[in-house]
């Protein structure tokens, strides 16, 4: 079993409020749940509106898969023109 991980810091372009922030994050995590059937959470930065970060994993018997789907998911948050990557780890666990 290959367990990937990503943690991504983010910043939110247009956000002026913890509400804001909340709703912004709340739509990206709904739609690369549903797209990417990967796990997703808010870990960190929980005070500042316009920062995030973003822990993400999945679980795959290939490596390659992980690799390709962290790959897509990173992807597919850059283009989202709500928020900016600032910083991005990847990390495959084989157990």
């Amino acid at each position: 079993m290959i367990v990937g991980i990503c943690k991504l810091d983010i910043y939110i372009v247009d956000a002026m409020t913890l509400k804001d922030k909340r709703m912004v994050l709340r739509s990206i995590k709904d739609r690369l749940k549903s797209k990417f059937n990967i796990s997703i959470a808010e870990t960190d930065k929980n005070d500042n509106w316009r920062l995030a970060e973003l822990g993400i994993s999945s679980v795959s018997n290939s490596g390659a898969h992980i690799d390709k789907m962290l790959s897509n998911v990173i992807n597919s948050i850059e283009a989202d023109g709500r928020i900016q990557i600032i910083d991005y780890y990847t990390e495959k666990l084989s157990i």
